[in-house]
């Protein structure tokens, strides 16, 4: 009774996991199938085209009036950049908020964690404004401008990932630091040559996150780029849908399989990074 007990359970459990792994993988089916279906819309798509093609995949490349490559190109010019800033400042910030102690230090991480809790939608109408400013005096950090962009993903950036960040660098014994130090190293010297190669796998979750989070952003973006050689990849997208490509779904399928390729390359060559870092910070000690 207790093994068809166990048995059942099984079933049940490894039902709730294929379903699971279906509705998460039918999405993805469903718009790969679209990108190699010979019609242009939704309407009457077979989930397995009886006549597939790659009609769709050559117009990325032939259009001129839609450049997906140099889209993409911004696209990870831009997360790049400002996941890697983000993440030295990050650095920086976890680490004195780890390792010093002075006067007004909770208030500021609560602070930090206080100001994620609002929508960054909030502050598009500050955020256009502020950049109309800056632009008058630092052209190239202006509206339209990619360094703008930049400077705005920092803005939304730093508040809770420089929580994670902390939480491991707590995990990193004091006692290192303190060798190098009465070796003659400085405070800067130890933390990039001891604190920062131990925190490597923190540091990738963050920038892996930041990239991702930066890379399918369409908001802030659509309302900062207003060129449309500046669009990043997810402004771009928008086109196929909304001008007279309205009804080629297909084009638009295609853009999306081929702009998700560079996260899942990214993701899947540093998938341990990504494990080890975000259970480091767990456990203190």
């Amino acid at each position: 009774m207790k093994k068809k007990t166990l048995i059942f359970k099984k079933v049940i459990q490894h039902m709730i996991i294929f379903a699971a792994i279906a509705f998460a993988f039918f999405p993805v089916v469903w718009i790969f199938s679209a990108s190699i279906n010979p019609g242009g819309t939704l309407y009457g798509q077979e989930l397995i085209p009886k006549h597939p093609t790659l009609e769709h995949y050559k117009v990325l490349f032939t259009d001129d009036r839609y450049p997906f490559m140099l889209w993409l190109w911004n696209s990870l010019k831009v997360s790049a950049i400002a996941s890697s800033i983000a993440v030295f400042l990050c650095a920086l910030a976890s680490y004195a908020f780890s390792r010093f102690h002075f006067r007004g230090r909770r208030t500021l991480l609560l602070t930090l964690l206080l100001v994620q809790m609002f929508p960054v939608m909030l502050a598009f109408v500050a955020l256009y404004l502020l950049l109309l400013w800056i632009g008058k005096y630092v052209p190239f950090m202006g509206l339209n401008t990619h360094a703008g962009l930049i400077l705005v993903y920092l803005g939304s950036a730093l508040g809770f990932n420089t929580w994670l960040m902390k939480g491991y660098f707590d995990t990193i014994p004091h006692d290192l630091e303190e060798a190098a130090l009465i070796d003659g190293a400085t405070r800067f010297q130890a933390f990039v040559k001891i604190i920062l190669p131990l925190a490597r796998p923190i540091l990738t979750v963050i920038f892996i996150l930041t990239f991702i989070g930066n890379y399918s952003e369409y908001l802030l973006a659509s309302v900062i780029l207003t060129g449309t050689k500046k669009y990043t990849l997810a402004v771009g997208l928008n086109f196929f849908i909304t001008t007279d490509y309205a009804r080629h779904w297909g084009t638009f399928a295609a853009a999306a399989i081929l702009g998700s390729l560079p996260v899942l390359v990214i993701f899947f060559s540093l998938q341990d990074q990504i494990i080890s870092g975000l259970t480091g910070g767990g456990v203190k000690g």
